[in-house]
C-alpha cells in the first residue's frame, strides 16, 4: 500500500539558464554587464539562487536515475515470474476480502462495528495476514531453485544506500505533484460518492493509538511486503528478458496496477520508478523499503495537518 497526496503544497519552477554568445570576449561581457549588476544586484542574487537550486535538483534526479551494475542471474523463467505475481496478488484480495471478514463474521463482528482503536487494530492484522501470505507463496515457488544465486533479496546495513535514499527523497515534491495532473487527467465522477477512510477518521479523532498502529500498517508492514516482491522479486526477474531499466519501468506499472486506483496511476508508477533505481543502484531491499516508508510517512503526516 502507498499513501499518496493530492494537495498542492508543492510547487515548482523551471527556469532555464541562457548562455551568453561565443562571439562576444568574456572580458568585454563582463563589463558590459557590470553596471547591470550595480542597479539591480537583489535580483541578480536571487536569480543565481533560484538556478543554483534547479541545477542542484537536477544533479540530485540524475544521480538517482544513473543505473549502475549487471542485470541478475535469474534461475527462474517468465512462467515462474507470472506464477509468483498471480498468486501473490490473488492471496492479497482472497486474505483481506474474504477470509478475514469471513474470521471476523464467525467471531461476532464487523469491522464497521469497532471503535477506532479497534479498526485500526484489524487493519493492521489484516496487513500482516496478506503479506506472511505473500512471501508464503513467493518461499514456496522459489524452493527448487534454491541456494539462490548473489544479490537475491540482500538485506544490509552496509554500502552508501543512505545518499541514494536521500536522492530519492528529494523526488517526493514531483510525486505529490503528479498526483495532481492525474487528478486533472482523470478526475473523478461527480456522481461518485465521498467516502472517508478509516485511517482519515482516527485522524479527525485524533486518537493516538489507532493512528500509532496506521503508523505502523503504512510506514513498516506495507513496505516491507510489496518491496520484497516488487523489488526483491519482480524487478531482478524481469532483467533475464529486458534491460535493467525496462525492468524497472515495467515493475513500476506492476506495481501502480496491483494499487487498483485509476487516479493514483502516474505517482505511482513514478515512485515505483524512483524506489526501483535505489534499488538497482543499491542492491539492497532496506534502501527501497526504507524510502517507500518514508514516503508513507510523509504523506501520513501531511493528512494530519
Amino acid at each position: 500500500m502507498v499513501v499518496v497526496s493530492v494537495s498542492l503544497k508543492w510547487k515548482f519552477s523551471c527556469f532555464r539558464h541562457e548562455e551568453s554568445s561565443s562571439g562576444i570576449p568574456e572580458s568585454e561581457f563582463v563589463e558590459d554587464k557590470l553596471p547591470e549588476e550595480l542597479v539591480k544586484p537583489g535580483l541578480d542574487q536571487s536569480s543565481a539562487v533560484k538556478k543554483d537550486w534547479v541545477s542542484n535538483f537536477r544533479e540530485a534526479a540524475g544521480a538517482v536515475f544513473t543505473i549502475r551494475g549487471k542485470p541478475w542471474t535469474v534461475p527462474w523463467t517468465a512462467e515462474t515470474i507470472l506464477q509468483v505475481m498471480l498468486l501473490w496478488v490473488a492471496s492479497f484480495w482472497f486474505v483481506g476480502s474474504w477470509i478475514i471478514p469471513f474470521l471476523a463474521h464467525v467471531a461476532g463482528f464487523s469491522k464497521e462495528s469497532l471503535s477506532y482503536r479497534g479498526q485500526a487494530l484489524y487493519s493492521l492484522l489484516t496487513d500482516v495476514a496478506e503479506g506472511l501470505t505473500g512471501i508464503a507463496i513467493l518461499h514456496r515457488c522459489l524452493a527448487r531453485f534454491r541456494p539462490l544465486p548473489p544479490n537475491w533479496f540482500e538485506f544490509s546495513l552496509r554500502g552508501n544506500w543512505q545518499l541514494d535514499v536521500g536522492l530519492g527523497c528529494l523526488m517526493f515534491p514531483l510525486v505529490n505533484r503528479l498526483s495532481q495532473v492525474n487528478l486533472n487527467l482523470l478526475p473523478l465522477v461527480p456522481s461518485t460518492p465521498v467516502t472517508v477512510s478509516s485511517v482519515e477518521q482516527s485522524i479527525v479523532a485524533r486518537d493516538p493509538v489507532a493512528m500509532a498502529l496506521y503508523v505502523v500498517v503504512v510506514s513498516v508492514c506495507a513496505p516491507v511486503w510489496e518491496e520484497i516482491v516488487f523489488r526483491g522479486f519482480l524487478l531482478p526477474s524481469l532483467t533475464k528478458y529486458m534491460p535493467v531499466w525496462g525492468s524497472i519501468l515495467v515493475s513500476s506499472v506492476a506495481f501502480a496496477l496491483a494499487h487498483f486506483n485509476g487516479q493514483r496511476m502516474l505517482p505511482l508508477i513514478f515512485l515505483g520508478m524512483v524506489m526501483g533505481t535505489v534499488f538497482a543502484r543499491s542492491r539492497n531491499l532496506l534502501a527501497s523499503m526504507l524510502l517507500h516508508s518514508l514516503w508513507n510517512g510523509f504523506v501520513f503526516l501531511d493528512l494530519m495537518k
